[in-house]
């Protein structure tokens, strides 16, 4: 009933210095920074769209879809910042489960994090090279940041972590765009709290040292449905529940409101299928209110190259192992059509 230390943690600048971020990399991340940057300072008109496979499990599949993806941003630049969401953590809500490739490269073998750490590093900059696109990822510990904050574009903070005080004062240290998603109960209030606490400056404890942040302007609210106390999914995508965020933003002396809407989870009570519908949805808001135009700013959609979801050791290439995602097919069909909302 007590803790089994296994292995020691390598430190940070030994896993950057290993697995090193090339010259070239770190010039296309620049450039994708101001651009995504720009959206949610109001220099850029563009709209963003979050997308990729619920949980990063495979990297060869993860590549090939990052790489497809690019092939669409070429066709859709002149609208659309495509972020691919290559999420490396996957929080579970009993703890049971496959917990992402942070904790097992390989779905089909045991944890080992020290080889996770050195694996999502790798894949990571390997999509970055064959695609040119900078990703996504889910701070679900606030201690492995480190280990990807010269990689990362966009950060999103998820339901179960939002309230925590950890997340809440790393991120306000973060020079990227992040987004705090409402808890699993919807509470805007919640949610709000937490953009306010990152755009602050904060002391803190951070990874054994003491540390000093200048706050992250750029935090902002993810709408990604919510689940009542007798397990019923309440979705909150609806043109109402967005001019609600917006009127609740004008209460607070918040810097850069922005919304992102998450077409999945409780938006969509996990029917994957059902994200094409909910994304033209908030565009035709977008449409419909120069409030909405200027505050949602993108979306976030789970999609893989093979639809639906799969059971660990089922192997099919390209499926997810965790919630059901869109197949390519609909995704760059849907991808292309967005770029016409805007």
């Amino acid at each position: 009933m007590s803790f089994q230390y296994i292995r020691e943690m390598p430190g940070v600048r030994e896993i950057l210095d290993s697995i090193p971020l090339p010259e070239e990399l770190r010039k296309i991340k620049k450039k994708r920074d101001e651009e995504i940057m720009s959206v949610f300072v109001r220099e850029s008109e563009k709209f963003l769209v979050i997308i990729g496979p619920c949980s990063a499990d495979n990297e060869d599949a993860v590549c090939e879809y990052v790489s497809r993806l690019a092939r669409i941003q070429d066709e859709v630049k002149d609208k659309l910042i495509l972020i691919p969401r290559i999420y490396t953590n996957k929080p579970r809500t009993t703890g049971e489960g496959y917990k992402g490739m942070a904790h097992q490269p390989k779905p089909s073998e045991a944890p080992n994090m020290v080889k996770g750490l050195k694996a999502i590093r790798k894949m990571h900059i390997r999509a970055m090279k064959e695609s040119y696109l900078t990703a996504a990822d889910e701070m679900l510990y606030p201690g492995n940041y480190p280990y990807l904050e010269d990689i990362l574009s966009y950060v999103a903070v998820g339901a179960r972590s939002v309230e925590n005080q950890l997340h809440r004062l790393t991120i306000s240290g973060l020079d990227v765009p992040s987004g705090m998603k409402n808890p699993t109960s919807g509470d805007i209030e919640v949610m709000l709290n937490s953009v306010q606490a990152a755009q602050l400056p904060h002391v803190f404890v951070y990874n054994g040292w003491e540390v000093k942040t200048t706050g992250n302007p750029l935090t902002h609210c993810i709408m990604r449905g919510a689940v009542d106390q007798y397990g019923t999914n309440f979705p909150n995508y609806h043109y109402e529940d967005l001019m609600r965020l917006s009127e609740a933003y004008k209460k607070r002396n918040l810097l850069f409101p922005a919304i992102i809407v998450d077409t999945n989870h409780a938006n969509s009570n996990k029917k994957f299928h059902e994200q094409p519908r909910i994304a033209k949805e908030v565009m035709r808001s977008r449409q419909n209110s120069k409030t909405l135009r200027n505050k949602v700013k993108g979306l976030m959609i789970e999609s893989y190259l093979v639809e639906g979801s799969q059971k660990i050791g089922e192997n099919i290439y390209g499926k997810s192992i965790t919630d059901p995602c869109l197949g390519w097919e609909d995704s760059e069909r849907l991808v292309k059509k967005l770029a016409e909302y805007v």
